[in-house]
C-alpha cells in the first residue's frame, strides 16, 4: 500500500525538475521556452531552425513530461512530444515521428537537447540588447552603442547561431571604427577572414541556396567592414 502511494504521489511531479526558462540547442539553432501554467503542468514553445531556413514550430502543455499535440493530422497516433532532464538541461524527443515530423519542414528536426541559457545570453535578453543597440547607433551614440552590444559578442557566442554571431561581430566592428578604434574592428572581424575571402561562387556552392543567400549577405558586409578598418580583404587565389 506505502509502495502504491508514493508511486501515485510521483506521478503528477514527474517533469517537476524541468526549469521554466529559455533554453537553447547546440548551435543555437533550437530555442525552447518553458513557463508554468496551471496547476502543475507547464508550458512550452520550441522554435527550431534547420539548414535552408526550414523551421519547426510547437507549442503546447507539458503534464507528466509529455505534451500531446492537440492538432495531430494522425489522430490515432499522435505526435507526443516527450521532456526529460539530462545533465546540459532538458532532453527533446518525440514518439511517433512521422506524425511529429509535420511540425517541421523537410530539413528540420526538434529533437535534441536544450540547455539552459545564463539569463544575460536568454534569447529573448540578446534580442532586447540588439534593439536597444540599434536605437543608440541609429542617434550616433557610438559609444553607447559598442557598451551594449560588446558583451553580448564577447559572452553569447556559444548561444548563438553562427548566422547571429557574424551579424553581432559585423554590427560591433562598425560601431568600433565609429569611435575611432580601428584595431578593435579588425580584432572583431578576424575570425570572419576567411568567410570574407572565399569567392562568392564557393559560398554559394557550400551552402543551400537560403543560406547561402545569407552567408554571402555576412561575407559581403564583412569585407566592407574590414576595408573601413583598414584591412582590405584580398580574395583566396585558391578559390576557396
Amino acid at each position: 500500500m506505502t509502495l502504491a502511494a508514493g508511486m501515485l504521489f510521483s506521478l503528477p511531479n514527474a517533469h517537476a525538475q524541468i526549469k521554466p526558462g529559455e533554453y537553447v540547442s547546440g548551435g543555437g539553432f533550437g530555442v525552447l521556452r518553458i513557463a508554468p501554467d496551471k496547476g502543475d503542468a507547464l508550458r512550452f514553445h520550441l522554435n527550431m531552425r534547420g539548414a535552408n531556413f526550414h523551421t519547426c514550430e510547437l507549442s503546447g502543455v507539458i503534464r507528466n513530461g509529455e505534451s500531446r499535440m492537440e492538432d495531430s493530422a494522425d489522430t490515432k497516433l499522435p505526435c507526443i512530444v516527450t521532456f526529460k532532464v539530462d545533465k546540459t538541461g532538458v532532453a527533446v524527443d518525440s514518439k511517433h515521428e512521422r506524425t511529429c515530423s509535420t511540425y517541421c519542414g523537410a530539413r528540420a528536426h526538434f529533437e535534441a537537447s536544450y540547455a539552459l541559457a545564463p539569463a544575460h545570453c536568454a534569447p529573448s535578453y540578446v534580442r532586447r540588447e540588439r534593439d536597444r543597440f540599434k536605437a543608440a547607433y541609429d542617434k550616433k551614440l557610438f559609444a553607447e552603442a559598442r557598451a551594449i552590444l560588446a558583451p553580448i559578442a564577447g559572452q553569447c557566442s556559444n548561444w548563438l547561431t553562427e548566422l547571429d554571431n557574424a551579424w553581432v561581430d559585423n554590427d560591433l566592428a562598425i560601431t568600433q571604427f565609429r569611435v575611432g578604434d580601428n584595431a578593435a574592428c579588425r580584432a572583431t572581424l578576424k575570425q570572419w577572414l576567411e568567410l570574407a575571402r572565399t569567392p562568392d561562387k564557393t559560398i554559394e556552392g557550400n551552402y543551400p541556396p537560403s543560406d547561402a543567400a545569407e552567408m554571402l549577405r555576412i561575407a559581403q558586409a564583412t569585407r566592407a567592414n574590414l576595408k573601413l578598418c583598414g584591412a582590405p580583404v584580398i580574395p583566396d587565389p585558391r578559390g576557396k
